[in-house]
């Protein structure tokens, strides 16, 4: 995997993914940005999050699950000081199916966590405390 970040003007880089993908990153006004893409840890933070909720969609689609939707939100602290790294990351799936099984939502987000997510593993081995929860939710007919 290869990836490139440019430096573009002030607190803006823009990384190129080696399938060819681009993203703007920038830093606040504080920091000389223009707060015109997103920052480096959210970044991070929004590719355990890509990377953990790719892996819930696909564990329920193989368990034959009718998931709809699933949506992750995550809560992250970082050190006081620098470097101000992620100390503790949670993350909470909103799952919507039709008649979603529990067991298999559980065993979903315990097989990403514990197998699956190479970005969540990384950082829990990096010292990262990192939780999970879920909810399911029932598709509207």
């Amino acid at each position: 995997m290869k990836a490139m970040v440019k430096w573009v003007e002030d607190a803006q880089f823009l990384g190129e993914s080696g399938s060819g993908h681009r993203v703007v990153m920038d830093g606040p006004p504080e920091a000389g940005g223009h707060n015109q893409g997103v920052r480096p840890m959210e970044m991070l933070l929004l590719g355990m999050g890509g990377c953990a909720s790719f892996d819930v969609v696909s564990i329920l689609r193989k368990s034959r699950q009718q998931v709809t939707h699933c949506e992750a939100y995550l809560d992250a602290e970082r050190a006081d000081t620098v470097p101000s790294v992620f100390t503790k990351i949670h993350i909470h799936f909103k799952v919507t199916g039709k008649s979603l099984k529990e067991a298999q939502v559980k065993r979903a987000v315990s097989l990403s966590a514990e197998k699956y997510c190479s970005a969540s593993i990384m950082l829990e081995n990096a010292g990262v405390e990192i939780s999970h929860s879920y909810e399911m939710l029932e598709a509207s007919a």
